[in-house]
């Protein structure tokens, strides 16, 4: 994804509808105000996703990549909603489990580099707060209660209870009535009430 100039205080704010056409034409302007945009809520969408705050930020890159390649290559489907913020969410969580897959294998490499320098080898990196290791134990707890939902009802939760998008946004989107969507999120819901605690339960789907 190539870098472009900061925007300016002239730039037009443009609807995402506008911005999404754009992006036909491999515009990455339009690329850059759509990231700006809407990195928070794929961040928090992914970190909901796989429990982990790294995987989240690769997550990220790896939405907003994807979106650049289909612009490049001049595939990139209309968009039907004013937000581009479900599409966005959906296309992350397909990237979730290939930068989960990607950061199983580097942590096995890491793992066998360390094996064979006897242990001399050790990260560099700051320790993550208490704070962020509890917010990930919790999200774990969570996803586990959630894998045992279909697919579809997990869905209608990670994208209208944790990222805020409206019924329609979310049947958009997953290409189902909204209807249908309401009926997954009630059944997921009730699911969930025998699955997870009270506390984790409030925490997570307010």
């Amino acid at each position: 994804m190539t870098r472009e100039p900061p925007l300016t205080g002239s730039t037009p704010v443009l609807g995402d509808r506008e911005l999404w056409a754009r992006l036909d034409g491999a515009d990455g302007a339009a690329l850059t105000q759509l990231y700006r945009r809407h990195c928070d809520a794929v961040y928090n969408f992914a970190f909901r996703r796989t429990a982990s705050w790294a995987t989240a930020e690769d997550v990220v890159q790896a939405t907003f990549t994807a979106v650049w390649r289909r612009a490049r290559d001049g595939t990139v489907d209309p968009l039907r909603a004013d937000t581009a913020r479900a599409v966005l969410l959906v296309m992350a969580g397909q990237e979730c489990a290939n930068v989960a897959r990607s950061a199983r294998r580097l942590r096995l490499l890491h793992g066998r580099i360390e094996a064979d320098a006897g242990g001399a080898v050790s990260a560099d990196h700051a320790a993550p707060t208490a704070a962020r290791v509890d917010d990930e134990r919790q999200m774990s707890e969570v996803r586990r209660a959630l894998a045992r939902l279909p697919a579809v009802q997990r869905e209608a939760v990670e994208l209208v209870v944790w990222s805020g998008c409206s019924v329609a946004e979310a049947a958009t989107a997953l290409g189902v009535s909204a209807g249908t969507v309401k009926s997954r999120l009630h059944r997921a819901r009730r699911s969930l009430t025998d699955l997870i605690s009270p506390d984790a339960l409030k925490e997570s789907l307010s």
